[in-house]
């Protein structure tokens, strides 16, 4: 495959997925650091978050999260295995079961949640308020539905 962009669109862009890159990065470690104590990772956080309302099959979650079906398949295991989460029969598809947040699991995501209100509080007032925290999470989101309708995978 032979792509071309004009060399300031590419270089924009690169800089856009080395920053993104980096963000998640950061993210992933702050959970990490928050997490421990309820017996959560970031990533075992992000699928028990998907799952706390309504319970998925675990291709849906890898789909929302934007990650491998084995990837959370291993992490939806650990959290049965921790009681955080069930799996539950699924009426649409006989194999494919559902996943679904226990009392426990909700009450651990919620611990994990009060902790990040503090960092949103510190990020919100660090990026100079409330609405530009929104506009830059409705730019990270556009970009993200951008690439998932040119073909790159993923979900926005």
């Amino acid at each position: 495959m032979t792509c071309r962009a004009e060399s300031g669109e590419a270089e924009a862009f690169s800089r856009a997925a080395v920053a993104v890159f980096r963000l998640n990065g950061r993210f992933t470690a702050a959970v990490d650091r928050l997490a421990p104590a309820s017996g959560l990772s970031a990533a075992r956080w992000q699928v028990l978050s998907t799952v706390t309302d309504e319970p998925l099959s675990v291709s849906e979650v890898a789909r929302r999260v934007g990650t491998t079906r084995q990837s959370v398949q291993r992490i939806a295991d650990l959290l049965v295995r921790q009681g955080l989460a069930v799996y539950l029969d699924n009426p649409a598809h006989r194999r494919a079961k559902l996943l679904a947040a226990t009392e426990r699991g909700g009450a651990a995501k919620q611990e994990v949640d009060s902790c990040l209100a503090d960092l949103a509080r510190q990020l919100c007032a660090s990026l100079g308020g409330e609405e530009e925290v929104h506009r830059t999470a409705e730019i990270i989101r556009g970009l993200s539905g951008a690439l998932a309708s040119v073909g790159t995978g993923g979900s926005g």
